[in-house]
């Protein structure tokens, strides 16, 4: 008898549950969706609306690798929608809105266009998320999008996002039947670009900002970008360092900065605080060839790790850190190859609109006054003053790695004292809403130099797809200790302030399984130190202490 019971209940739980997906995807319609734009006003049209079942995949774009769109998700409803802008440009606007909602809004920075697979992550926690292509396909170093199109780099610049932004709230007040109570904003690289010039601009969209590794000085950036690609050109040339020398670099960095931190760990914790001698490097009469640097060689080596100072002094931007060499390649501080070259004349030629006639030998200081009076799009977010944000009770987080290639840590750093000396005259602490990480050892976004293995993973952006497209949070550990969005909800929703997140490294990152180790990153200008017994791999081990 009672298993008959048993039996029948499990059958009408199978019933309801077939039942209730069927009404779930009779309501993912994109007429439903359009009604709301309608009604608003909005210019703007639902391109598609697309049921997600549960534990599905979802790949709009029709991607032919399982790396490049989210699996494994909540059953959720995928829309899309063309925004018509200013003048004849217009952007895409992506959300996923799962039935078991936790009544908040994330935003996914984009990345080379709608960020789905960092859109389905915060969906797994419960969020409705959001993004968007910015007003253009394909990745922004391909220039020729702006060609032609200032409208468009103006939504590139920053209009797009609040437009979404004021979309994506609409989209889920009228699904839902009531508005988020919390809207966070997540990115990297551009994408962290993207969060801190929304949170400048428009500070009132946003409860909490998180940006890693953020790209914020556009007009710097990018132009800095191609002067350290210009220092090894043109290629093969005696001063230029050749490619199989970056590992070597490498190695014998570690060497001499792993000690110089007061732990020999195989992780470099303060870069800034080694004195690192290349001449070690130097060729002499015994050495092999390709396993030594000349003098012309260690003179590009000097400029790759010295700040680009030019006329008067004038700070342009910071240099590659000490345990970056093992990403240079990737970081196109490049070989001088023509290749490389021309990616980074994309925005010198085509958003400052100097053309093809303007090469690398043409880089000068007056190139970057004119990026400064030009600022295409208005993209640069070098708003010092947040006080805005701060006020309205904003909560901003903020994280880079040190053994960063493409954005250095250095500017991470520089925003950060210059956000410091405009808020403190007006009597706000930077530590009552505004928190930066510096993560030893983590490259660009994510992941760490083989011969380090730094704990690096803290759920930031771009994170979860790199073990695999159905993650979400820290594996073995969804708490708000380990995970950097959980940390963020914690401060904003219920005022618990992030001393510190522990960072993460599997013995294999592909299946997050087996932990190697685990160490708390501390927030500036605290650095985590060991306490000299115990594990030297188990976060419990260590604290945090002032850097001065």
């Amino acid at each position: 008898m009672w298993f008959q019971t048993v039996a029948a209940l499990a059958a009408f739980v199978g019933f309801t549950t077939a039942a209730s997906a069927n009404a779930n995807q009779a309501r993912c319609k994109a007429s439903s969706f359009q009604k709301y734009i309608d009604a608003n006003g909005t210019q703007a049209r639902v391109q598609w609306a697309a049921y997600i079942p549960q534990n599905g995949s979802f790949n709009p774009m029709n991607y032919t690798s399982v790396s490049e769109y989210p699996t494994n998700l909540p059953e959720a409803c995928g829309v899309h929608i063309n925004v018509k802008s200013e003048g004849n440009s217009s952007y895409l606007v992506g959300l996923i809105m799962p039935y078991e909602w936790n009544g908040r809004m994330l935003s996914a920075a984009a990345g080379g266009g709608i960020n789905w697979v960092d859109m389905a992550a915060g969906t797994h926690y419960g969020f409705a998320t959001l993004s968007s292509n910015l007003g253009h396909v394909g990745i922004d170093t391909a220039g020729t999008w702006a060609i032609g199109r200032p409208q468009a780099v103006i939504d590139w610049g920053y209009r797009a996002w609040h437009g979404a932004t004021v979309l994506g709230k609409l989209f889920i007040k009228e699904w839902y039947g009531s508005a988020a109570k919390y809207s966070y904003f997540y990115g990297c690289s551009t994408g962290g670009r993207q969060s801190m010039k929304n949170m400048q601009d428009y500070p009132d969209d946003y409860d909490g900002i998180l940006a890693g590794a953020p790209a914020w000085w556009t007009t710097h950036q990018q132009l800095y970008n191609l002067k350290q690609t210009t220092y090894q050109a043109p290629a093969n040339s005696s001063h230029t360092i050749p490619e199989k020398m970056f590992d070597i670099l490498a190695t014998e960095v570690l060497k001499q900065c792993d000690p110089q931190d007061g732990l020999v760990d195989t992780i470099i914790s303060n870069p800034q605080g080694c004195n690192f001698n290349p001449n070690t490097l130097m060729c002499n009469s015994t050495s092999s060839a390709d396993e030594c640097l000349t003098a012309a060689q260690l003179n590009t080596l000097y400029k790759i790790y010295n700040d680009w100072v030019d006329v008067n002094q004038t700070y342009v931007y910071g240099h590659m850190w000490l345990g970056s060499e093992a990403a240079w390649l990737l970081g196109n501080i490049g070989l001088g190859e023509d290749s490389t070259i021309d990616q980074q004349l994309w925005y010198p030629r085509d958003l400052m609109g100097l053309g093809d006639s303007f090469n690398w030998e043409d880089l000068d200081f007056s190139t970057v006054e004119l990026a400064n009076k030009l600022n295409p799009g208005n993209a640069t977010a070098d708003k010092y003053d947040i006080s805005a944000f701060q006020k309205r009770g904003g909560k901003f987080l903020h994280y880079h790695g040190l053994s960063d290639a493409y954005v250095s840590p250095d500017a991470s750093i520089y925003y950060y004292d210059q956000a410091s000396s405009a808020l403190k005259p007006q009597g706000i602490e930077m530590d009552d809403f505004y928190r930066m990480f510096l993560i030893p050892g983590m490259e660009h976004c994510f992941g760490t130099p083989e011969n380090m293995n730094a704990p690096w993973y803290i759920a930031g952006a771009n994170q979860a797809a790199t073990i695999n497209t159905g993650t979400y949070s820290v594996p073995g550990y969804r708490d708000a200790k380990h995970d950097i969005v959980m940390a963020m909800m914690s401060w904003v929703e219920n005022g618990t302030a992030p001393d510190s997140i522990i960072a993460t490294k599997w013995k294999n990152d592909t299946t997050a399984t087996d932990v190697l180790r685990q160490r708390p990153v501390c927030h500036y200008p605290y650095q985590a130190k060991y306490d000299g017994k115990g594990d030297q791999d188990e976060a419990s081990n260590w604290s945090c202490q002032l850097l001065y």
